[in-house]
């Protein structure tokens, strides 16, 4: 597709020289006699160069480089300025333009300036594509729910966004903790900053410090040159910790130094460096249960743990399903490039009453197979392929089940059954407030409040 250049020249003559010495390049040129003309032209199409020059009738060229770059600071202005007039060409210079040409100018000259500008005027639309495809599928709206457990989730990652402040986010895998921690970034004052993504699990403790904190030259066999750690190459943005869990206690104790006072030597060096990166770390493990066994450290999790976020699994947030799997339809449908179907009564009640052990992401590749398999306008429960052992184990291991066996065995009042029945899911699950918490239907803080409540 050719790019579209604006030519604002008020003599005939020039134009048709400039035209011609463009005319191998795959360029569409809009053609302007005077400064008004081309600001017209400008507002009504997608102009990626501009070519004028500076002494022209009603708005002269230096007003329309300082409107366009008003109207689009990464637009490139190419300025044509007489010869001898170089203070002219300077100061469009310092305005924002991106090259200039003298008259009378090389063609040469101007076709370099041309293409140069071109590329950093694609460079930069992909870039802003880019960006802005991140910022949509990464904000607070496409974390989908209605729930009062993912509303709480929504109000407290919008309140931590606007500070510096570390956040920890829990909950199983494929709930979206990365998705919800990019949303936070994107929300916050270091969005023009990086985000970088450490999953601490898929890294070997032996290469953990030198993937965080950088290396020099010589530092370890196979360091043949000074590399960046991720620390330093967040800076000014987010660096996000996922399954920090499984991060080993020597590195452990490395990290807290930094959260501590800021600062970090690169492996093998003795240089400070400070540390301006804000850290939210994720993880699908109980940490409270880890620094008992004194597997994580207890001083690491209480700097990280300063602002918890936990995401309920997908079974505790039902409700949310309908919706969830409407908002995958459309996605999968727009990039199959069909009209999105319907889900039939039955498939909806099919996915309402399945366990989700996977999550959102175990949602995700079911209606992604369903999508593949409907050749129709309708998604049936034919269409969904579940995971059968998970739902019938699920099935039997519930408080539908439970409860009987408890009655039985304890021979329980009404009044006495909630007690027994949660201390009876604690011992069911090893002690595993998760799994308790599954087994009895409520959200994991639901079932922590509970047991506070039942050891005053």
């Amino acid at each position: 597709m050719p790019a579209n250049v604006l030519l604002v020249e008020d003599e005939e003559r020039m134009r048709q020289v400039i035209v011609m010495q463009l005319s191998d390049l795959d360029l569409h040129i809009h053609e302007a006699v005077d400064g008004e003309q081309a600001i017209n032209i400008f507002e009504n199409e997608m102009i990626s160069l501009v070519i004028t020059d500076l002494k022209l009738p009603k708005v002269n060229g230096m007003e329309v480089l300082q409107t366009i770059k008003k109207k689009d600071p990464e637009i490139p202005v190419i300025v044509i300025t007489a010869y001898g007039s170089i203070e002219n060409a300077v100061k469009a210079i310092q305005k924002g333009a991106f090259d200039y040409v003298t008259k009378p100018f090389k063609e040469e000259k101007l076709r370099s300036s041309v293409i140069k500008a071109l590329k950093i005027s694609r460079l930069t639309y992909e870039v802003r594509y880019l960006r802005q495809e991140i910022e949509d599928r990464y904000t607070f709206k496409n974390i989908v729910g209605n729930s009062p457990n993912i509303c709480e989730v929504l109000k407290l990652a919008g309140i931590v966004s606007n500070t510096d402040t570390s956040v920890l986010i829990t909950g199983e895998s494929g709930t979206g903790k990365e998705l919800l921690s990019r949303a936070t970034h994107i929300n916050s004052p270091r969005s023009s900053g990086p985000f970088l993504t450490v999953n601490c699990a898929a890294i070997p403790s032996t290469l953990m410090e030198p993937e965080l904190f950088g290396y020099e030259k010589g530092a370890f066999t196979g360091a043949h040159k000074r590399t960046m750690g991720k620390f330093e190459l967040a800076s000014g943005g987010t660096l996000f910790l996922d399954e920090i869990g499984d991060m080993e206690l020597d590195v452990q104790a490395k990290l807290l130094r930094i959260l501590e006072t800021g600062e970090y030597e690169r492996l093998g060096g003795g240089k400070t460096i400070k540390a301006d990166v804000r850290v939210i770390a994720a993880t699908n493990k109980d940490l409270e249960k880890m620094v008992e066994e004194k597997r994580f450290r207890e001083d690491l999790f209480y700097r990280i743990n300063v602002f918890p976020i936990h995401i309920p699994p997908l079974r505790e947030r039902k409700v949310d399903i309908p919706k969830l799997s409407n908002h995958f339809i459309q996605k999968f449908s727009n990039a199959f490039g069909r009209k999105p179907p319907e889900l039939s009564e039955k498939a909806i009640k099919k996915l309402i009453q399945y366990p989700w052990k996977g999550n959102i992401r175990e949602l995700k590749n079911v209606l992604e197979r369903a999508m593949i398999l409907c050749k129709g306008s309708q998604i049936t429960s034919s269409h969904l392929i579940l995971n059968e052992s998970q739902e019938k184990s699920f099935e039997h291991m519930n408080m539908n089940t439970l409860i009987p066996r408890i009655i039985d065995e304890q021979g329980l009042s009404l009044e006495n059954l909630e007690g027994y029945c949660i201390k009876y899911a604690m011992k069911t699950s090893d002690n595993n407030v998760s799994k308790a918490a599954r087994l009895l239907g409520l959200s994991r803080a639901t079932l922590r409040y509970r047991l506070e409540k039942m050891n005053e």
